[in-house]
């Protein structure tokens, strides 16, 4: 094992710079991972009644703390998104060097192990930040935490960088079975499903959530678990309709059109359906989630402003700071996603630079290339982010029906096109990535 993990440091400390992006945002990825984490577990030591001085009042109540932490661990689901995109940067240079070391007299279980050290170490040291920063944070805020909060502190610390290493090793299997890298060079068998493995994430995350909150707040049996299977079940559709989509629009695109940007998007489409759908997952949900929150916080906000302020239990700043963290929340995972998607267009046109540098020495021009890029996430995202939107609103009149049959909360529908809007111009972030791509000395290596 101390060989392994001597060789794994080795191949870290000598990696190229593109590697040296993937060991970087891994390394961000999990420290995000952990600091969410590392927040959970000390709203979630809290037991009973307090008076904190922070968040007006929000971390007194149980229930309210239960609220937090699940917001907290949803916070997760676009994380493990924006690992699985950096997973896959240099995944074709990683593999082959990967093989290089099986062809070099390395087992299997040696270069599983070897892989998973890998990426273990870059998860270790974004978790180490990230657990050092919430410690001091914590000591400057609380006096006497008890042993309970450093026991979680230790649990997550520790989780996060085996986790990462798992999902290495899990990721990187076939290249153990394949030494010579064949498996990046042969088209797949059949058609691979839009990421279940990050959906079926999202679920436990969910449940793990609900399970934790106490009675008071809701649990399995007054949290409305309506509003949650919505979100859910819109989300895995949406991401459906994605690689459907992009199926459907590859194949009618690249038999009628004339464009030559759109005959490049249609053929990649058509080519792989579904690596949008797996990009757009995380993009999708955050859709539903905040298309829904903006309609529940319209009514909300109009109802608590048509009532007498001597009738409400709290103070009106106490619930306008819930409201205010809750959409703060959401910004910040769209914030993540967006950052995954710009990390997956980039490592997509990695991937295929020999191809892209090939038609451009045809003489295809880069103003059509760079459009044929944008239009691979436009057209199958736009019916997706419009079914995750029609969701959302959803849910947002839904809520206003139960609040008493008022207005039709209007804001929600805004919030689809933004999403939209920002994941192409996450999008184009790799426009100047492409301008590399095509130097004609990517075909030496052709």
């Amino acid at each position: 094992m101390m060989t392994d993990l001597r060789l794994a440091l080795l191949l870290t400390r000598g990696s190229d710079r593109r590697e040296w992006w993937r060991v970087t945002l891994t390394a961000v990825g999990a420290g995000l991972a952990t600091g969410f984490g590392l927040a959970a577990a000390a709203v979630a030591s809290l037991d009973g009644q307090y008076n904190v001085s922070l968040a007006n009042g929000l971390l007194d109540q149980p229930g309210e703390r239960a609220g937090i932490v699940l917001t907290l661990l949803l916070l997760l689901v676009p994380v493990l998104g924006f690992l699985g995109q950096c997973a896959r940067i240099g995944a074709v240079h990683r593999d082959r060097r990967l093989a290089g070391l099986r062809l070099a007299g390395a087992s299997p279980a040696q270069v599983r192990r070897i892989a998973a050290l890998e990426a273990g170490l870059a998860c270790l040291a974004g978790s180490a930040v990230a657990t050092v920063f919430s410690a001091l944070l914590l000591v400057s805020e609380w006096q006497r935490p008890p042993a309970v909060v450093w026991a979680g502190f230790v649990v997550i610390a520790s989780a996060v960088p085996l986790l990462g290493a798992l999902v290495s090793a899990l990721a990187l299997r076939r290249v153990v079975a394949s030494p010579l890298g064949w498996v990046r060079r042969v088209r797949p068998s059949g058609v691979r499903g839009p990421g279940l493995a990050f959906l079926a994430a999202t679920l436990v995350i969910l449940v793990t959530g609900l399970a934790m909150a106490p009675g008071n707040f809701g649990g399995f049996g007054t949290a409305p678990p309506l509003v949650f299977t919505v979100v859910i079940l819109t989300g895995l559709g949406a991401v459906w309709v994605t690689g459907v989509t992009a199926r459907f629009t590859g194949r009618v695109l690249a038999d009628r059109t004339g464009n030559p940007a759109i005959l490049i998007a249609a053929e990649r489409l058509r080519d792989d359906p579904w690596a949008a759908a797996r990009t757009h997952a995380a993009v999708l949900l955050v859709t539903v989630v905040g298309t829904g929150f903006m309609g529940v916080r319209q009514v909300l906000l109009d109802d608590l402003d048509g009532r007498d302020r001597r009738m409400l239990a709290e103070d009106m700043s106490f619930y306008t700071t819930g409201v205010n963290l809750t959409g703060a929340a959401i910004l910040i995972a769209l914030a993540i996603t967006l950052s995954g998607l710009a990390v997956g267009t980039a490592e997509s046109l990695a991937t295929r630079r020999r191809g892209l540098a090939a038609q451009a020495a045809a003489g295809v021009p880069q103003a059509v290339l760079g459009r044929a890029l944008l239009l691979e996430t436009a057209l199958p995202l736009a019916p997706a982010v419009a079914l995750a939107g029609v969701g959302g609103t959803g849910i947002g009149v839904w809520y206003g029906q139960l609040a008493g049959g008022g207005s039709v909360p209007v804001l929600p529908a805004l919030v689809p096109v933004i999403v939209y809007a920002a994941c192409l111009l996450a999008a184009a972030t790799s426009l100047p990535l492409l301008r590399r791509s095509l130097h004609p000395a990517e075909l030496r290596y052709a």
